[in-house]
């Protein structure tokens, strides 16, 4: 009996998905080129299971990234039930700079396995927009930052986190840019 694609997986299955998920996550961040047959075998599950669930590499890369971003965009809630949403705004950017410096290898997987098709630009674009909208507006509707600062401002704003070399002393850097845009939002906020 084949399962219909929107149903929920059984237990069993979906243990092994989020096992064959973790060790991937920390595989392909070790190493763009890891091996699916290694990732397999390090998750305990059999070839037949994993590419039951991931049936080419694109498809298990594009599914940790999508996982990963999620993770990412879902903590700027949590930030904002506890702290003030100033402070939430620049402990969630300290996040994604974490998740962007840490990751550097599965960015890579995700260059190689997205190339052909030009999937990389809108993956978790949606995840992210939400996020830096929910915090955006709490920042406007407090008064800590200036009005009218949209979602793409603020990714603009960013980018240059992606200049960044992960692997050097990269927290002093991202730091000191994170800094100089959460002084540019707050300029001209009413509440200052």
């Amino acid at each position: 009996m084949q399962q219909k694609k929107d149903a929920p997986l059984r237990s069993d299955a979906q243990r092994n998905r989020e096992r064959i998920l973790e060790v991937a996550l920390a595989e392909l961040t070790r190493s763009a080129d890891a091996p699916l047959s290694a990732i397999a075998k390090k998750a305990g599950v059999g070839q037949g299971t994993f590419y039951r669930h991931f049936p080419n590499r694109e498809s298990l890369v594009l599914e940790v990234y999508r996982y990963e971003v999620q993770q990412v965009a879902d903590a700027a809630a949590q930030l904002l039930e506890t702290r003030a949403p100033d402070r939430a705004l620049r402990e969630w950017m300290d996040r994604l700079a974490q998740y962007a410096m840490a990751k550097a290898g599965l960015a890579d997987a995700m260059r190689k396995a997205t190339t052909a098709r030009g999937t990389l630009t809108s993956l978790g674009h949606g995840a992210v927009t939400s996020a830096v909208t929910l915090l955006l507006e709490a920042n406007e509707e407090a008064g800590t930052i200036r009005p009218g600062v949209t979602p793409d401002d603020f990714v603009l704003a960013i980018a240059g986190l992606w200049q960044i070399d992960p692997h050097s002393d990269w927290h002093q850097r991202a730091g000191r840019l994170l800094d100089l845009v959460m002084d540019g939002l707050r300029a001209g906020a009413p509440g200052r």
